[in-house]
């Protein structure tokens, strides 16, 4: 038995056409027409940078950093014992 006849198949087949013409419409419409893609896309900024900011530690002055809390540490430890 075929489902194609059915109320069920022609109702996926309805569904595969929309989910096919849908995407290709729209390529269409804007692809043949480059002021609506120039309308769209320049109200929106795509690629925002951040602002300059306070450039991160170097490995080398984090790890002086550890070693030096290291330090502290144990001298406090020390005093507490």
């Amino acid at each position: 038995m075929s489902s194609i006849g059915t109320s069920k198949g022609v109702l996926e087949i309805a569904k595969f056409a929309v989910y096919v013409s849908v995407p290709i419409s729209l390529m269409y419409l804007f692809a043949n027409n480059n002021k609506n893609l120039q309308k769209i896309m320049g109200h929106r900024e795509y690629v925002v940078y951040p602002t300059e900011s306070v450039k991160p530690q170097s490995p080398e002055e984090l790890r002086e950093m550890a070693k030096e809390i290291a330090r502290k540490r144990e001298r406090d430890q020390g005093m507490r014992s």
